[in-house]
């Protein structure tokens, strides 16, 4: 049985940068298995915003080994990411995991992806997860066309994505720095 967590969306805008994901725990791509769960957390003495997307299981064993490397390298949400990726490339075990992460601090924002990568998005706009392609051009035309701020982008794409995929709801929770 596997359980998927889905939409997860990030805007970086006028120095502040929001997460913000949906609820829905998807059970075998039929069922709805949990409705409220929470995909966006803090860390790191609450500097660092974390959202996930992808299996549960696989998704929380990535978190807390950020979360590690966040804690050896003092908060160095870069380096973290990096000693991460590596550690995800040469790790048999966890190369297998089916998760990405989008992490972020004061300065950066970084997409963990499911291959070991470290993608800095080049306008400040990322999103990942089932419902991620309808968040993320939201969040793509609200941040370019009106003067919304990253939270108010975020929570809107979270939205619209929410009214069209069948996997992501509308039970968000979303963190900014």
């Amino acid at each position: 049985m596997e359980f998927k967590g889905t939409t997860i969306v990030a805007v970086k805008k006028d120095g502040k940068t929001a997460i913000a994901g949906d609820g829905q725990v998807t059970m075998q791509n039929s069922v709805i298995f949990k409705n409220n769960a929470v995909k966006v957390r803090r860390v790191y003495n609450d500097s660092v915003v974390v959202g996930f997307a992808g299996s549960v299981a696989d998704a929380f064993s990535l978190s807390s080994r950020f979360e590690d490397m966040l804690n050896k390298y003092s908060g160095n949400l870069m380096r973290a990411a990096v000693e991460l990726a590596q550690l995800w490339r040469l790790d048999n075990a966890l190369r297998k995991l089916e998760a990405m992460l989008i992490v972020a601090d004061k300065e950066k924002l970084l997409i963990l992806s499911g291959m070991g990568d470290v993608i800095e998005p080049e306008n400040g706009v990322c999103a990942i997860g089932s419902g991620g392609n309808y968040a993320l051009a939201s969040a793509i035309a609200l941040k370019e066309n009106t003067n919304m701020s990253a939270k108010e982008i975020a929570l809107k794409a979270m939205e619209i994505a929410s009214s069209i995929c069948v996997f992501t709801n509308n039970h968000f929770t979303i963190e900014e720095v």
